[in-house]
């Protein structure tokens, strides 16, 4: 394994946070915040370490899948670690696992919360934990990619291993280009959201705060009632926005080079769009008699189901009090999820279509045991190799999943307030339902489960396989045999 490239890179990742924690600094001079010279001290901390770790530049920058996993998985605990340092020395989270939470809740787009009351936080901690959302919701490694040549051709084993979905290519020839081109539309669609925010006069501050949250499909909330108390107009905003930032990235790349038939009839786009619009039908049918005015069912149906299914997590209206039926639909879009290529968590569409073509075949195949027919999405036939990943894909989030299950239910909580705990860390969405509904939080857990719960969002956030790659008894005896090779020459 070539581990001076990945000593190398966390080093960037450590500088790079080190910048951004600047940004806090300068909200907290704006709005005279004291809870600034956190920011400052851990930046300069991050900034120490990632120097010192980037000084010596690796004899070779080329390196394989296995170490873009590694990278991209300490990359995120370092992230996470370093950014939740400030809550914790600020006394805005006394505890540093539940500083620890939060941070790897903000980076990991899943927008869960420990905390009961968010409008008393100072204004730097609540811009730094909005701003989590949208460090993660594109990535930070995609965004080392943009700006600095790492490997070459290597770099798109960090691409595979951070982006989500069950394959990622290149939108041109360079991977550092097609990392630009996904944090320029990211960008132009954040700003895009903070005018239309601002033009329904919501507050700038809350206008970026919102937006940030939005665009990485986070959900942390400025206000304690979420988005409850924003005028109907905002709330249309958001959900617009919310299925915007869900979509597949390529159709907007598409749509820059007006490539206008190929974008619209993406068949995961098309199969994403319909999902949306079926269960806003469904729910919006069962709700409308206990509503006054249809269009307010229409707008907290839509706002609900554009949250759940994008895995943004804001929340309109609770849920949890919602008819059985209506609860079911949206438990079924939490393991949906939004596009591959999006910021959104969860399954993926894109895995949900590969998984129904793959038994229609094996179907067919019963039928028809000599016909030979590939799988094929946007006409374009699927490699093997795709298919195995998809499939090995299911069954890991399967285990993982009844792993989880089992060891929060230690702290004796009912099973739907486990069950939807762990769905909603380990598919990035926030809130669950019982106990982890839209009014509640995950603060209530035990040390075991929170831990457990961060692992799941992490290890949903990295599509499993990068950060399990680490418990992997190869890795650890290759790397012991390789330091014990060293001591003694």
């Amino acid at each position: 394994m070539n581990s001076s490239i990945v000593r190398y890179t966390l080093g960037l990742v450590l500088m790079i946070e080190a910048a951004l924690l600047l940004l806090p600094c300068i909200v907290a001079l704006i709005y005279k915040d004291k809870n600034g010279i956190y920011f400052l001290i851990v930046a300069g901390l991050c900034l120490l370490l990632g120097f010192g770790m980037s000084l010596s530049k690796p004899k070779s920058k080329i390196f394989y899948l296995k170490e873009g996993c590694i990278i991209t998985s300490l990359s995120w605990i370092l992230l996470s670690f370093f950014g939740s340092l400030p809550f914790y020395l600020s006394g805005s989270i006394p505890s540093l696992t539940d500083a620890l939470f939060e941070t790897i809740s903000g980076f990991t787009t899943t927008g869960a919360s420990i905390l009961s009351e968010v409008e008393s936080l100072s204004k730097s901690v609540t811009f730094w934990r909005c701003f989590t959302h949208w460090i993660g919701g594109m990535g930070v490694l995609v965004f080392l990619l943009a700006i600095i040549p790492i490997g070459g051709g290597s770099q798109i084993n960090i691409m595979k291993a951070e982006s989500p979905g069950p394959s990622v290519g290149k939108l041109v020839p360079k991977i550092r280009s097609t990392a630009r081109i996904l944090y320029i539309i990211y960008f132009v669609m954040t700003i895009l959201e903070i005018l239309f925010l601002v033009i329904g006069k919501m507050p700038l501050f809350d206008a970026i705060n919102t937006a940030v949250a939005t665009a990485g499909t986070g959900g942390f909330g400025i206000k304690n009632d979420s988005f409850a108390s924003y005028s109907p107009y905002l709330q249309w905003v958001v959900t617009i926005f919310m299925i915007m930032f869900g979509i597949n990235f390529n159709a907007y790349y598409l749509l820059l080079f007006r490539q206008f038939k190929k974008a619209f009839t993406m068949e995961e786009v098309v199969h994403y769009l319909a999902i949306i619009l079926i269960a806003i039908a469904i729910i919006f049918t069962r709700l409308v008699n206990s509503y006054n005015y249809a269009s307010d069912a229409l707008r907290d149906t839509a706002f609900q189901v554009a949250s759940i299914i994008t895995t943004t997590g804001f929340s309109s209206v609770d849920f949890d009090k919602w008819p059985a039926v209506c609860q079911t639909v949206m438990v079924f879009l939490m393991f949906i999820g939004a596009c591959a290529g999006s910021t959104g968590g969860g399954i993926k569409v894109s895995r949900l279509i590969i998984l129904r073509k793959t038994i229609i075949k094996e179907l067919n195949s019963y039928i028809h045991p000599k016909s030979i027919k590939k799988i094929k999405m946007d006409d374009k036939p699927i490699e093997h190799e795709v298919l195995r990943a998809t499939n090995v894909y299911f069954i890991t989030f399967t285990i993982l999943f009844s792993l989880s299950i089992l060891l929060v239910s230690i702290d004796g909580k009912d099973l739907v307030t486990n069950f939807t705990a762990v769905a909603a860390t380990i598919n990035n969405i926030g809130p669950g339902l019982s106990e982890v509904g839209a009014t509640q939080n995950f603060g209530h857990f035990s040390t075991l489960s929170k831990y457990v719960l961060m692992f799941d969002m992490i290890a949903g956030r990295l599509e499993l396989f990068p950060l399990l790659i680490l418990f992997h008894p190869t890795l650890w005896r290759e790397t012991f045999n390789r330091c014990l090779n060293k001591h003694i020459k």
